[in-house]
């Protein structure tokens, strides 16, 4: 075997195993969110994870991919069905066909939290098919596509801050304003209810499952194993999870007296979103800045969109909408001259010398995704919520979305117990 080929080789099982572990995340968003709401819709959540992967594989395959990377300014105008050039000597398209795939999982992934507990099943279907042509791809081809405009500007995203988390953070955002908040959730003065989740242990195993894919996430974006830099962004990016998980837990113990669980577990998730784009690009002192910011904001985020009325059951926007924003701005501050020039792309960031240059392309990339986004989002629920609605009765969404689009509990002991006591009592008076 030449020199060459080994390389190949071992590069290419590298993004092979680092696709899986993005891939193994999925396991994680459902644990998470299903632990994080309550159990009459648990089943719903779970099972409809692995549907919305499903659906993205294909459409992904079929369309999404060569949208993504094939060539054009704006989008990508070939490569349907994987039918795109390959240069010799590089990592088959099939494996990066996975390994890309799983981004956009995790990006629909995010925008579910958005839909928690009252949209309909078809809702998901439709949606996930749709977000997985017409919005993740035209994002990621202005990033990283090869001419995509904002590549070409020289926007720094290493593993997508902004085309992954930000894209799935916008569009929850946009599914809750639009199905409104969940039955119960606020009295009639504006004043929020606790609705917590059923498990707080899933949850935290979620979450837990979520860190460690994230070492093929940001690692795995190197595409090489060769000169061993995946271990310096696997470090940025520990770093930067670690001081998320103590900012959050500082934070919400200085505001309440108490360290809240469920808080924790989003300024770990928040600071991984930050790290994202800059983890290739940051000194490990600026990824524990980075990353202590985020788990901070994600609390007062939270907190904020609460009280003007948003009911985020598992609070994407605040975790990945608000830190992705943040994570993405952070390069323009903190990318190192040394760094940059191994990665690459774009320029040092103004802590080095860079100037407002840098800044001014990530603010500029943030706002015309954000707007892209939100507008497609809204236009595409906006007519399902027209021709079939986007939400489930009340009567459903009472009884859970378990039973009443699927037809069986995810619990049905513990439900259905509580369901015939409560008839008998019925009955009784």
């Amino acid at each position: 075997m030449k020199i060459t080929d080994a390389v190949l080789a071992i590069d290419s099982v590298w993004v092979m195993l680092s696709a899986i572990l993005v891939i193994f995340m999925q396991a994680g968003f459902a644990l998470l969110e299903a632990g994080s709401t309550r159990m009459k819709n648990a089943g719903h959540i779970a099972g409809k994870q692995l549907l919305s992967f499903s659906i993205a594989a294909l459409a992904f395959w079929a369309f999404g991919y060569g949208l993504t990377f094939g060539e054009g300014k704006w989008i990508g105008t070939s490569g349907w069905f994987l039918n795109i050039s390959q240069e010799p000597g590089a990592i088959s398209t099939d494996i990066l066909y996975l390994f890309q795939l799983a981004f956009v999982a995790v990006s629909l992934a995010i925008a579910w939290g958005g839909f928690a507990e009252r949209a309909k099943l078809s809702v998901y279907i439709v949606f996930g098919t749709l977000y997985t042509i017409l919005i993740y791809p035209v994002v990621g081809h202005w990033v990283w596509g090869a001419d995509g405009w904002l590549h070409q500007l020289g926007k720094q995203d290493f593993a997508g801050s902004t085309v992954v988390h930000l894209q799935g953070g916008v569009a929850a955002l946009v599914a809750t304003l639009m199905l409104k908040p969940r039955i119960g959730k606020f009295n009639k003065d504006g004043s929020p209810n606790l609705i917590p989740g059923h498990n707080q242990v899933y949850s935290v195993l979620g979450v837990l499952i979520i860190w460690l894919g994230w070492f093929g996430f940001n690692p795995g974006s190197t595409l090489s194993a060769q000169d061993g830099f995946f271990g310096y962004v696997a470090l940025t990016t520990n770093l930067a999870a670690a001081a998320g998980a103590v900012a959050a837990m500082a934070t919400i113990r200085l505001l309440t007296g108490k360290a809240e669980i469920p808080t924790i577990l989003n300024g770990v998730l928040a600071a991984l979103v930050a790290i994202t784009a800059a983890c290739a690009f940051v000194e490990p002192w600026a990824a524990v800045v980075i990353g202590a910011a985020a788990g901070s904001l994600s609390v007062f985020s939270a907190i904020y969109f609460e009280k003007k009325g948003i009911d985020d059951p598992i609070y994407a926007f605040s975790v990945h909408g608000v830190a992705g924003i943040w994570g993405t701005l952070s390069t323009g501050l903190f990318a190192s001259t040394r760094l940059v020039e191994k990665v690459g792309v774009g320029k040092a960031g103004l802590f080095y010398g860079g100037g407002l240059t840098q800044l001014g392309v990530q603010a500029l990339g943030v706002t015309v995704s954000m707007v892209y986004v939100a507008a497609v989002s809204f236009l595409i629920l906006w007519v399902m919520d027209k021709l079939t609605g986007i939400r489930v009765s009340e009567e459903e969404e009472l009884l859970g979305l378990d039973l009443s689009e699927h037809g069986s509990y995810g619990y049905p002991e513990q439900l259905q117990t509580v369901q015939s006591a409560t008839v008998e009592k019925q009955e009784a008076s």
